[in-house]
């Protein structure tokens, strides 16, 4: 498919760009097969706006002299992006006004991975020859020589028939063969089976991650995937399965035939349900946080009204607590843990990431926190392309869009902020992080799984985003310069008086985060300078 079959109109003179907290501007706009173009005209240094159609939400159109094509006649279009910037267009003549929106619309909903920008860039630093990614499963295992005697990496899965969104391979206790894994896959909802996403070294436990048994309404049990969970506390007292639904919810799914661990076949493991919302519901939660965000009028009750009607707040809250739970279960109980909910691929993984990053300093690294996502969103099989198909303007609702990894950014923001020495990154990753999930230059988030990026070729053609990131030029801006290690556990404080709206993201095109982010850059550039007079 050729790209100008649907640029109706490439150029356009004389349009006048608005955006947030700048000068209106005059110039000339291009639309190319992946971005929009904008360059002024005026003296000086001009100002040049590159805008990826990807990063595009929502675009509304209003022209004048809509009864002839007079030359007096005129168009505006405002462009609601996924990062929440709004821009607005005005353009001469309202035939090229429709014809620009008719090209924004149809390019940025283009739906084939092939056709999408990150198989068409080429950053003159990085080479399609470097190995894709920062690690593997089999790196990772490598790596925790100390489960080794416990622990084994399968590789049951290397043709992706066993489980469609598991990577190639998993570590399972030793004692489980690859015929059993087999048969509890069959047990477990889209074939996610138990497996090990995070040892414990201080006290020898693990967090296991999963989908929910299929029991059903006739409580149809799985002796594989009994005695795979019995392994995993084998001389232990026991251990504990969370659940991320409600009790009714778990309930409501075993009549659809999911289900939960009964107590009667998994007898040393004691089963927590701590509801974590998803889906539509986070999904109308951001749109309604956004909404209040955008909302003009000086009210305070106003404002605080819509904040709370939101309940996104509400939403970190949960997760944050909910992870803090599951780090108090390893580290101050000494107990491995189960977790899953339903599908096993979004609340799952984020409050298994948090309680990583709670528990465990080198998570808190740049390297170590971008190994982490790596492993527990990209590789173990969130659906990027489905959850952030769209944002919070998008009209266009799909019933698999869901922030959660929004969530995640956010959850991860708080801790930054009452952790302020012990993370080894800065705000400016998790906001570039927050974007990129949404619209990317790299291929990291495209897809849904390891198995559809190997199919579409992803991993040949594209460029990886933790590895731009860690390269010399970009890891300045995404390092703590106040970063302090330190081995203890940084437990979050979840009361409501603690837990702050990240303006850095949802107020960052407005004027008062425009001037946060000056007084924060020149904080930043005072202690790296101090540091470096410090080792002199």
């Amino acid at each position: 498919m050729e790209f100008s079959e649907h640029i109706r109109t490439a150029n356009v003179e004389d349009v006048v760009l608005r955006q947030p907290l700048l000068p209106p501007s005059r110039g000339t706009l291009c639309i190319t097969g992946h971005h929009l173009l904008f360059s002024d005209r005026g003296e000086g240094s001009p100002r040049q706006v590159l805008l990826l159609l990807r990063n595009v939400d929502a675009i509304e159109k209003s022209v004048e002299n809509l009864s002839a094509y007079s030359a007096g006649s005129s168009g505006t279009i405002k462009i609601k992006c996924k990062d929440l910037q709004v821009l607005q267009l005005d353009i001469p003549g309202m035939e090229q006004c429709l014809n620009i929106a008719h090209s924004i619309e149809t390019l940025s909903c283009l739906d084939r991975v092939s056709e999408m920008y990150p198989f068409f860039h080429r950053p003159s630093d990085l080479s399609l020859q470097d190995q894709w990614g920062l690690s593997s499963p089999e790196k990772h295992y490598s790596q925790m020589k100390a489960l080794h005697h416990r622990w084994r990496l399968s590789t049951v899965n290397r043709d992706y028939s066993v489980c469609p969104s598991y990577p190639a391979a998993a570590i399972v206790p030793r004692n489980t063969d690859d015929d059993m894994l087999r048969k509890v896959a069959k047990f477990r909802q889209g074939g996610r089976f138990p497996v090990l996403c995070y040892y414990h070294r201080k006290n020898d436990t693990v967090i296991m991650r999963s989908s929910q048994p299929l029991t059903g309404a006739n409580r149809k049990r799985c002796r594989e995937d009994e005695d795979l969970l019995q392994a995993v506390i084998d001389g232990s007292d026991k251990g504990y399965i969370i659940d991320t639904r409600s009790s009714q919810q778990a309930q409501q799914a075993r009549m659809a035939g999911g289900g939960f661990e009964s107590k009667s076949f998994y007898s040393r493991w004691k089963r927590l349900h701590r509801q974590m919302e998803r889906g539509k519901t986070l999904q109308e939660s951001l749109i309604k946080l956004v909404e209040a965000c955008g909302d003009a009028s000086p009210n305070m009750d106003r404002w605080l009204s819509k904040l709370e009607n939101s309940k996104w707040l509400s939403h970190v809250q949960t997760a944050l607590s909910i992870a803090g739970l599951l780090a108090e279960c390893l580290e101050r109980d000494g107990h491995s843990v189960l977790i899953h909910g339903s599908d096993g691929t979004d609340s799952t993984l984020l409050i298994s990431t948090l309680a990583q990053l709670i528990m465990d300093p080198c998570c808190r690294t740049l390297e170590g926190f971008l190994a982490l996502l790596e492993r527990d969103w990209v590789q173990a099989g969130h659906p990027f392309q489905q959850r952030c198909a769209h944002s919070a303007y998008s009209h266009a609702r799909l019933q698999q869009e869901s922030p959660v990894f929004l969530l995640l950014m956010d959850c991860v923001w708080q801790l930054w902020s009452q952790f302020p020495l012990a993370l080894g990154f800065s705000e400016a990753l998790l906001l570039r992080l927050a974007t990129e999930a949404y619209a990317s230059d790299y291929g990291t988030f495209l897809c849904n799984s390891n198995q559809e990026r190997c199919a579409l070729g992803v991993m040949e053609n594209t460029h990886c985003l933790f590895q731009a990131l860690l390269r010399p030029s970009e890891r300045d801006d995404y390092s703590n310069p106040l970063y302090e290690h330190t081995e203890l556990a940084i437990w979050p404080s979840v009361h409501p008086q603690s837990l702050q709206l990240w303006r850095g993201f949802f107020l960052r095109w407005t004027q008062q985060a425009c001037h946060l982010e000056e007084a924060r850059k020149e904080v930043r550039n005072m202690v790296i300078e101090w540091g470096k007079l410090a080792r002199s």
